[in-house]
């Protein structure tokens, strides 16, 4: 009796913790961390200071800057899924009373045919053979199992990316071509390859894995990470024409909210073109003057200019945005420039001051004040008292 005792009151905690994320009568989905795309654009802006400075080589600074562009593709995807998640809420409200009725009424029936208060320990080969949620005890058995049996496709395929997670390049490689060899080629796998093949040569993109990023354009022509790693290519080839080229034909493709566009702007400037957008009018609620949207004459000034004038350029426009949010505070985009510009200028205090501004705009409760709260969070700026 006692045991029954026992097993009611575990399941009652269980069932506890999980509804209450669900207690509000219009519970949300949890999409995840913030976009965590703004923290590789900052990495970017520090390279170029420390190439600006001569602190870092101009090799390591290309494949610095290959790998933070890798991440910063990985990432915007993840946050786009998360964002189609966020969107369909509804879709969760079944969960609430499918727990308080079919969990307990599962445990008890599992018990009943699998339980026994007795069951020994298992020994390793056991756990082996019943490996549950351990992924190490996964790898280690689905390793063993592609060892007996190395033509099975399927198996290299659910190894591959958990290999690449892991940061087992060579084998995630190996892994790849082994699925492509079994399953022939597809999107997952030649993208998948891609990313095991320059996360091995440190943000380098090879000649091989231009061969790969063509076979994906063959199967999606329009796909922008292949078409920004094959532009990449012939900027580390030192072909500035054809990369500018290229990037050029990547942004015009790209829609204007593309989470990639800044850094495909960045890489047409330094190759000697003008990003796009620029000297054109600027888009609804977009400050094109911002830090972000330089126009051409700015990029040409920035290049001509030693480090302290550049700096002392970056503040004016910040300045300048600064004064045109008072002026006009309906602009969410242009407040999450502002308290990021001041926070990148190491000036916390006004990006704080920025952040309470913005949040007068835009309050909290709703979408886009609860987005300018995360960056502060993001950006390590105290959000005590923003809100008042």
């Amino acid at each position: 009796m006692f045991i029954w005792i026992v097993f009611a009151v575990i399941t009652t905690a269980v069932i506890a913790s999980l509804l209450h994320p669900l207690a509000s009568p219009r519970a949300r989905v949890d999409v995840g961390a913030a976009d965590g795309s703004p923290v590789y654009r900052d990495q970017l802006a520090e390279l170029d200071r420390e190439l600006r400075a001569n602190d870092i080589r101009r090799n390591e600074y290309e494949y610095a800057r290959a790998e933070i562009a890798r991440r910063l593709f990985k990432v915007s995807e993840q946050w786009q899924e998360r964002e189609e998640c966020r969107k369909f809420p509804h879709a969760y409200r079944w969960l609430r009373p499918g727990i308080v009725a079919f969990l307990p009424l599962a445990g008890i029936g599992l018990y009943v045919v699998l339980g026994s208060p007795d069951l020994p320990s298992q020994p390793l080969q056991a756990r082996l053979e019943d490996p549950g949620q351990d992924i190490a005890i996964l790898v280690a058995k689905t390793e063993r199992h592609l060892a007996s049996r190395p033509g099975d496709g399927r198996g290299w395929d659910v190894i591959a990316p958990v290999y690449l997670r892991t940061g087992r390049a060579s084998e995630a490689e190996a892994a790849y071509r082994n699925a492509l060899r079994l399953s022939g080629p597809d999107m997952r796998r030649l993208g998948g390859l891609a990313e095991a093949l320059m996360a091995k040569a440190d943000g380098s993109v090879t000649a091989e894995t231009v061969n790969i990023l063509r076979q994906i354009l063959q199967l999606e022509p329009k796909n922008p990470r292949a078409r920004f790693y094959v532009a990449l290519s012939m900027e580390q080839a030192g072909r500035r024409d054809e990369a500018r080229q290229a990037f050029e034909a990547l942004a015009k493709q790209s829609p204007a909210d593309a989470p990639w566009l800044p850094l495909v702007n960045e890489h047409i400037a330094m190759n000697g073109g003008a990003p796009a957008g620029a000297g054109q009018a600027a888009a609804p609620g977009v400050d094109q003057a911002a830090p972000g949207n330089p126009t051409q004459e700015d990029v040409a000034a920035a290049q001509s200019m030693n480090a302290g004038d550049r700096q002392q350029m970056i503040r004016g426009m910040v300045e300048s945005l600064d004064a045109k949010l008072s002026a006009d505070p309906n602009n969410f985009e242009g407040w999450v420039r502002l308290v990021r510009s001041y926070a990148v200028l190491n000036d916390k205090d006004r990006a704080a001051a920025a952040l309470k501004r913005g949040l007068a705009a835009f309050p909290p409760p709703g979408e886009q004040g609860s987005q300018l709260l995360a960056l502060a969070k993001e950006l390590g700026i105290a959000t005590e008292g923003a809100t008042q």
